[in-house]
């Protein structure tokens, strides 16, 4: 796993977007996926989350990826299709909606364990907690970006996230039992406006 010591430039950026963008247009055009742009963008393992949303409010509409660093140029594609097509959140995404995406791209580093739950920065720490209450085994995760968003505290994100999890009793019954991990991400985004133009360029 990288610790976040490659330097994603600009450039790299909008090529591993772009590549979202032609990866998910290729399948619903029934065409071959396209290359990763190893010309254009590091080729590194990186645990990754792939996010689609719609319009100028950027309503999700898939948000899928993994902790299991891969090579880019192995899972870039393949969970831009995933994200998008598979969210059980949501119906895949068609066609038409296409021009009205947004993709936002989560390269997540510095993978921290910490004892207490609640001892982090909102805005700057992603969350990945686990625990087992009554004999059952509980998992969620938040991306760096969710509690900013949301205007939630360290204790507002995390009785959000037990509930992700499934868990819908009080946090403070479990709260000495999560074991907590935090990260980072290095967050790319472009528009499908951007995107044509970052087409037209090439």
């Amino acid at each position: 796993m990288e610790d976040g010591s490659t330097q994603f430039d600009e450039n790299a950026g909008k090529a591993m977007c772009a590549h979202c963008f032609d990866t998910i247009i290729a399948e619903l055009d029934g065409d071959k996926g396209p290359e990763y742009p190893s010309d254009k963008a590091p080729d590194e393992k990186y645990p990754l989350f792939v996010t689609w949303t719609t319009g100028q409010e950027e309503d999700l509409r898939g948000c899928i990826g993994t902790f299991s660093p891969s090579l880019l140029s192995s899972i870039l594609g393949r969970y831009s299709k995933i994200s998008a097509f598979e969210d059980s959140r949501f119906n895949p995404i068609a066609k038409k909606e296409v021009s009205g995406l947004n993709v936002g791209l989560s390269l997540l580093i510095n993978f921290t364990k910490i004892e207490d739950p609640l001892s982090w920065e909102v805005g700057k720490h992603g969350i990945e907690i686990d625990f087992t209450h009554k004999g059952r085994a509980f998992g969620a995760t938040y991306l760096p970006e969710v509690a900013s968003e949301q205007e939630w505290t360290q204790r507002e994100t995390m009785e959000s996230l037990i509930q992700k999890a499934g868990y819908y009793g009080s946090l403070d019954d479990v709260l000495d039992k999560i074991e907590c991990t935090t990260y980072e991400s290095l967050k790319f985004k472009m528009t499908f406006k951007e995107y044509e133009e970052y087409k037209a360029t090439l």
